[in-house]
């Protein structure tokens, strides 16, 4: 079985569209999808409930993904933003992939949500070629738009560190490699909100990422709140 690990607060306008994007998947395996909802306001738990989801209390995102992880049936974890989407296939696609590889980890390239060229290019030459692929071997990066991995290996390491306030995401993947194999799937990509980018500006958002990234080779997981990260914020 996969178990797909979704933390929500305030997510009732992008949160459809990422379910009804699983729904269309060609997917063998069974499937269970564990919101980890913040105690929303709005009808994020209604339309999870509408889409059969399980509905588990959650927090902050890294809280929010450990808290779905404990009640998962799943050998394997998928852990997604609620703003991103799935295209045809993406399940069917990595998890051939991931098991060809052998791998226990995996993260995915992202694909922005919009029809500007120039867009796509800033995505690919920010993140994707320059820090996701060109570090693979060195460094692991895995958004928490999408990961994928073995729940042996979650368990093994505790899950994320809720303690990290920004960055937790790539902290886990470079837990999780010392007890497994990491890689990034080339065979589909996880389709991104820029939400985030288009509130805060791409050059200050990226710089952002750029310090904190800093940190983590520097000194570690960022765990002051340096960043003023704010969930639901966007």
């Amino acid at each position: 079985m996969l178990s797909i690990i979704i933390p929500t607060l305030n997510e009732e306008k992008f949160l459809p569209v990422l379910l009804k994007s699983i729904k269309k998947q060609r997917f063998m395996n069974d499937i269970e999808i564990i919101v980890a909802d913040a105690d929303s306001k709005d009808k994020t738990r209604e339309v999870a409930r509408s889409y059969g989801c399980k509905i588990v209390r959650g927090g902050l995102p890294a809280k929010g993904r450990n808290e779905g992880a404990k009640i998962a049936k799943g050998n394997l974890l998928l852990f997604l933003d609620a703003d991103g989407i799935l295209p045809n296939d993406f399940l069917q696609k990595a998890q051939r992939e991931f098991e060809q590889r052998e791998l226990d980890i995996a993260s995915f390239c992202l694909k922005p949500q919009t029809t500007k060229r120039l867009e796509v290019f800033l995505m690919n030459i920010l993140y994707n070629w320059t820090v996701l692929l060109a570090f693979e071997k060195i460094i692991p990066h895995a958004s928490s738009q999408a990961i994928l991995v073995k729940k042996s290996i979650h368990e093994k390491i505790g899950g994320f560190d809720e303690e990290i306030k920004i960055g937790e995401d790539h902290i886990y993947a470079r837990r999780a490699q010392k007890f497994g194999r990491f890689g990034v799937l080339r065979s589909t990509k996880i389709i991104s909100s820029l939400r985030r980018y288009k509130k805060d500006s791409l050059m200050k958002t990226y710089l952002k990422y750029i310090l904190a990234e800093t940190y983590m080779l520097l000194i570690g997981g960022v765990k002051k709140d340096f960043f003023e990260y704010k969930f639901a914020h966007y």
